[in-house]
């Protein structure tokens, strides 16, 4: 039997253990351990290797006694900042913290609910399917974990990933492709008040070209949007150098080209017109996704929701996660909904009601068929 009691404890837990991205060393050491007491073995694998973090991914596998298509279900352990001494508030079936941390339900609720669907069926003697388990490092800040990991560690097709806000029975099955770009504008140093036709403002030139860039939602597949921006000083020196980054996000390869493009010109009609000349840099943080609803994994996760007393509801989303780089690197990611809110943001909040119909779900696709 699956236990609400059991699912929030676990979940209380792990938000205890501190894990920013690139220090996740406490919550993998924890989940090796807690694997190990269930007779599971586990590995934390060297991705850490490839980047200045101090934890790889955990990764493990299940055997089992069906002869059906076997799974992963992956999670990440970091979560987004501030979260270090995080303490969660109970009030009925809603977690939240106590409003100076971040909750971390962005990404351990995904992992409490595939550690409550694994004691269900060993407690229960439940047959399944081979079950591999991948808890990943860096998703918030770069998807670090999946970017480095050994696909010979998962040597299957299907991944389900358990990381995405709002009700369950959402399965995201297309999200988009994001390009990071900064742009830097020069000018030249004078003083403002006794020679100012001397020099060049970069701000005004910055200034110039983002007023023409396309800024919010494009279209239905396109968003843009203007970061930070940094420079200047004191105001008796006209600015010599100021610099700005922007991101562009579509599920369309041609239409984020085009935006970059645009977005050059702008720069190119600022520098012209203030006699100046700027930078841009510009790289793509991760690739498009998309699962066919035809194939093995969306099936099963929409047959597993409906028996799960769930409506299944399929989305296209706007942000990243992992699913990107792993269709990337070839397999077939559905994205479950896990019942938080408000992720990244002080007043995240978890519903362990909405988390325990998902980890029936998580339970039904370690163990059915389509």
């Amino acid at each position: 039997m699956i236990s609400k009691e059991r699912l929030q404890d676990t979940f209380i837990n792990i938000v205890k253990v501190d894990s920013p991205p690139k220090h996740e060393i406490e919550m993998a050491n924890w989940l090796v351990k807690y694997l190990e007491a269930r007779g599971i073995e586990s590995k934390i694998d060297n991705v850490d290797s490839k980047f200045d973090g101090n934890s790889g991914n955990v990764i493990a596998y299940i055997k089992g006694s069906l002869d059906i298509e076997p799974i992963c279900f992956q999670a990440h352990m970091d979560q987004v900042v501030p979260c270090i001494g995080v303490k969660p508030v109970v009030e009925g079936n809603i977690i939240k913290t106590d409003g100076t941390t971040t909750l971390g339900a962005d990404d351990k609720a995904g992992i409490a609910a595939i550690l409550e669907a694994l004691e269900h069926i060993k407690e229960e003697n439940i047959p399944h399917r081979d079950i591999y388990l991948m808890f990943t490092v860096c998703e918030e800040v770069g998807m670090y974990g999946c970017k480095h990991f050994d696909t010979n560690d998962l040597p299957i097709k299907n991944i389900v990933i358990l990381d995405a806000e709002g009700k369950p029975g959402t399965i995201a099955y297309k999200a988009p492709s994001k390009e990071h770009v900064e742009i830097t504008f020069n000018g030249r140093k004078a003083h403002a008040g006794i020679e100012p036709e001397k020099g060049i403002n970069a701000v005004v030139a910055a200034s110039h070209a983002i007023s023409n860039m396309h800024v919010g939602r494009l279209d239905s597949e396109t968003t843009s949007n203007i970061g930070g921006i940094n420079g200047g000083g004191p105001t008796n020196i006209v600015t010599d150098e100021v610099t700005f980054n922007a991101e562009i996000r579509s599920h369309s390869m041609e239409k984020l080209q085009n935006e970059i493009n645009h977005m050059k010109r702008c720069c190119d009609e600022a520098a012209s017109k203030f006699n100046t000349t700027y930078e841009i840099n510009h790289n793509n943080s991760y690739p498009s996704f998309e699962l066919s609803k035809e194939s093995y994994i969306y099936r099963l996760s929409e047959k597993c929701i409906k028996n799960a007393g769930i409506e299944p509801n399929p989305m296209v989303i706007g942000g990243g996660s992992d699913a990107n780089i792993l269709a990337q690197k070839g397999y077939d990611c559905a994205i479950i909904i896990l019942g938080m809110y408000k992720p990244h943001a002080l007043e995240e909040y978890l519903n362990i009601d909405e988390l325990y119909l998902t980890t029936k779900a998580v339970a039904n696709m370690m163990t059915l068929d389509v």
